[in-house]
């Protein structure tokens, strides 16, 4: 079954191929989504005009209006999440489709279950925060899913960085001396070893590790952790 958190999202499905369209309408709906289908770009608009929609699976190769122009003349006015579908697999195609605003690409083809792994991730990904998320600059802590994001794309962090992160974003503002630092996260060792990983950790906050901006040393008292725009 699809995670609960994503139960229930409305997925439509435009794809000139109604053996395909059948397919995936019942697939989805087997794991949890509602899902209405199209057949082409104009049924596509009448479906986006009439139902609430979370995410678009389109194919790009359609008779009339294509994916790639649709996904563009649909990027200038919505955030709409579009994961496209094609039997070309060349870069060049990818490109054109990803420039025009997609978020995602699969090439037919394709394994159901790569397909509901990546509509899993493109609306995980695009999830609000969670109350009490931390934003500083670009980034957004959920300390209740442990995630750190830069805009939509989750960052990867290691255990010890979680834990570090998690500490310092409950106290966003505030100096966390090492000590404390050493006593409450699941890093062993010494204040070395916290200093070793606040220097990993600013490697994926900052843009210049040497100048940081989010995450600061303030001498004789220990880190912090720099919320706000």
């Amino acid at each position: 079954m699809v995670d609960d958190t994503l139960a229930q999202r409305h997925v439509l499905v435009v794809d000139d191929d109604p053996r395909l369209r059948r397919l995936l309408q019942r697939y989805l709906a087997d794991h949890g989504y509602h899902v209405s289908v199209a057949a082409g770009a104009d049924e596509a608009k009448s479906a986006l005009r009439n139902f609430e929609i979370d995410l678009m699976i389109l194919d790009v190769m359609m008779p009339g209006q294509d994916g790639v122009s649709l996904t563009r003349e649909l990027r200038a006015d919505a955030d709409l999440p579009i994961l496209l579908l094609t039997a070309r697999g060349e870069a060049e195609d990818r490109v054109r489709g990803l420039t025009a605003g997609a978020d995602d690409y699969l090439v037919k083809p394709f394994d159901p279950r790569e397909l509901l792994l990546r509509v899993a991730t493109i609306l995980r990904r695009l999830q609000p925060p969670a109350p009490g998320a931390v934003r500083f600059g670009p980034f957004t802590y959920d300390p209740v899913r442990h995630e750190l994001k830069r805009g939509a794309e989750l960052v990867h962090l290691t255990d010890a960085e979680i834990s570090l992160l998690g500490i310092l974003a409950a106290r966003a503002g505030r100096p966390v001396s090492r000590e404390e630092l050493v006593a409450e996260s699941r890093i062993s060792g010494t204040d070395r070893a916290i200093d070793t990983q606040v220097a990993r950790l600013r490697r994926k906050l900052e843009d210049d590790p040497r100048q940081p901006r989010w995450l600061l040393t303030r001498r004789g008292e220990g880190y912090v952790l720099r919320s706000g725009a």
